[in-house]
């Protein structure tokens, strides 16, 4: 036999499944969906089954120990993707196995899925809660494990006989393995509930899925109106990648700014500017988006501390905002839900950069982005922000993100949450606040473009009375600048 068999896949129905199963759900394979209660297993059993379930290929849903149908479905017809018409039509059935289970144990279950099987040929199979039937079995010792082995055995070769795809749904703690029922199963997909302190995030790991490569490690998932969703984690940060990136420049909007990079930001950098409260962060990323529409070149705005009808209202430029939203050459992303995650933010901004083709992206700011987030994602904060960044510059886009530095005019050093990140970015520009002649001033400078000749030159700079910043002089001759408090010097040419 020399022809590979195609696998023909099907479609989850989870938005982000598919992506991280490595492309769908294996026709015809045995799954297992376990996990804690409360994960949503059976909420992701039922948006696989109504995803697929069709008059050509008709569903069957056992439950066996656990609510009943109708307690059941009171709950799922609530979610969107649950149709009311399958199974008016007979196209969704559900089937209730507790008596089977209470009077005849599994002999009594297996023969009664075999009976309804035969009859309505379903191509999709749903068992839950299966773990509750093995939990009894397995109390008898080594002959409900011998019982159980058969059962599985028996079940898998009628299900696949009948060319159905299957899928058990079990209650297990992390940690517990029931070896029959794994090593039967071609897929298992645990779902688990991290709890920090208030926060509580729902997390999807596959652990197996055969003849397909999923991709490992933990995702992270949220249940709403909607169903289930999944987020997959990002391997690939790069998709379309910038040629040659210093031979393009794009403005920062900021004349002087431009002359102290080189002659730009490089396309497809990502760039950090720091500063205090006040020291004109946002003023500055208002400059290079408002600019990149000038030149046609798209932008999204992803905030996390106002709301975007607020933002706008208070942002220096925001009638000039409101213009660019209303002709569509503008997003501004509210990104603040309960217990925020990095991959629901960094899809969120993918899907904005495609949808309006944006060239630039500014992030207002990551010290936002960090209290926002849950806290069990504030553990890997470097990680996730090299994920973000690499995605998206990735794509073409060029990005500019802000972030707060300590109120301290004795040093210079970032913000806790902040603190180690950059190293990441491409270029980063300081704004700082500087005591000179009684009077306090903001000073500006270039810390690094990556590969490229730059100011080592630290400038005035005002925010101008039209929203924009203006880089004037450097200050030569002095002392300890950034220290807040220099010595000595003169503002020349």
């Amino acid at each position: 036999m020399s022809d590979r068999v195609p696998i023909r896949t099907l479609p989850s129905g989870v938005p982000g499944l598919d992506d991280v199963l490595g492309g769908g759900i294996p026709e015809f394979s045995f799954n297992l969906i376990a996990g804690g209660p409360g994960g949503g297993k059976t909420t992701m059993a039922h948006q696989i089954m109504f995803a697929n379930a069709s008059p050509e290929r008709k569903a069957v849903y056992f439950s066996i120990i656990g609510e009943p149908p109708l307690k059941m479905l009171r709950y799922q017809q609530q979610y969107a993707f649950f149709d009311a018409s399958k199974v008016g039509d007979g196209t969704v059935r559900f089937v209730h196995l507790g008596q089977e289970a209470l009077d005849g144990g599994m002999a009594k279950v297996l023969e009664a899925i075999v009976t309804e099987i035969e009859n309505s040929a379903p191509g999709i199979v749903v068992v839950d809660s299966f773990r509750a039937l093995v939990r009894g079995t397995l109390a008898a010792g080594s002959a409900g494990e011998r019982e159980l082995t058969d059962f599985m055995q028996r079940l898998a070769l009628t299900l696949t006989s009948y060319e159905a795809t299957t899928f058990l749904v079990g209650e297990y703690a992390d940690g517990e393995h029931d070896s029959a029922v794994f090593t039967v199963a071609d897929g298992l997909i645990w779902l688990y509930q991290a709890i920090d302190r208030n926060s509580v995030v729902r997390k999807l790991q596959v652990m197996k899925m055969r003849g397909q490569g999923q991709i490992p490690g933990l995702h992270t998932a949220r249940i709403t109106d909607a169903g289930y969703s999944v987020f997959p984690r990002l391997l690939k940060p790069a998709e379309i990648v910038a040629d040659h990136p210093l031979e393009h420049r794009l403005s920062t909007g900021v004349k002087g700014l431009d002359e102290m990079l080189g002659g730009g930001i490089p396309r497809g950098y990502s760039v950090l500017i720091t500063g205090p409260t006040g020291s004109g962060k946002t003023v500055l990323s208002n400059q290079f988006i408002i600019e990149g529409a000038e030149r046609g070149e798209k932008g999204i705005v992803a905030i996390f501390e106002k709301r975007p009808n607020d933002y706008l209202q208070t942002t220096p430029r925001g009638a000039e905002f409101e213009k660019l939203v209303r002709e569509k050459k503008l997003e501004v992303l509210y990104l603040r839900p309960l217990d925020l995650s990095i991959d629901e933010t960094l899809l969120e901004l993918q899907n904005a950069v495609k949808r309006i083709g944006a060239k630039r992206a500014v992030i207002d700011s990551l010290s936002g982005l960090e209290l926002a987030l849950a806290p069990t994602f504030r553990e890997d904060f470097r990680e996730s922000l090299y994920r973000m960044m690499g995605a998206l510059t990735g794509l073409g886009v060029t990005l500019m993100a802000t972030v707060e530095v300590a109120d301290s005019y004795t040093d210079l050093r970032f913000s806790p949450e902040a603190q180690g990140i950059a190293f990441l970015t491409d270029a980063i520009i300081i704004q700082r606040y500087v005591e000179i002649q009684g009077q306090l001033r903001r000073a500006l400078a270039v810390v690094k473009v990556r590969s490229s000749q730059h100011s080592k030159d630290l400038k005035e700079y005002e925010i101008s009375t039209e929203g924009g910043i203006v880089v004037g002089h450097p200050l030569k001759g002095y002392e300890g600048l950034l220290t807040g408090t220099p010595k000595g010097g003169e503002i020349g040419k």
